[in-house]
């Protein structure tokens, strides 16, 4: 586990299992285009897929990772 930086924004977050599990997908099937297609630069193109990732990490820790 990385320590966290202190400029980090803590957050929680309740969701019913079945827009979790939506969620999850969604990131499972996002790539770099997609962000890159939406992001204003290169830089912030993989700012948004390193946050994604993030929070597809964080559903994986609570057991929700689809395959």
């Amino acid at each position: 586990m990385h320590p966290e930086p202190s400029d980090a924004v803590r957050m929680q977050l309740s969701l019913p299992q079945a827009l979790a599990c939506a969620l999850a997908q969604f990131l499972k099937r996002a790539g770099y285009s997609d962000y890159r297609a939406l992001a204003a630069s290169e830089q912030e193109a993989y700012a948004m897929l390193h946050a994604g990732e993030c929070l597809r990490a964080a559903l994986a820790e609570q057991g929700i990772a689809p395959r």
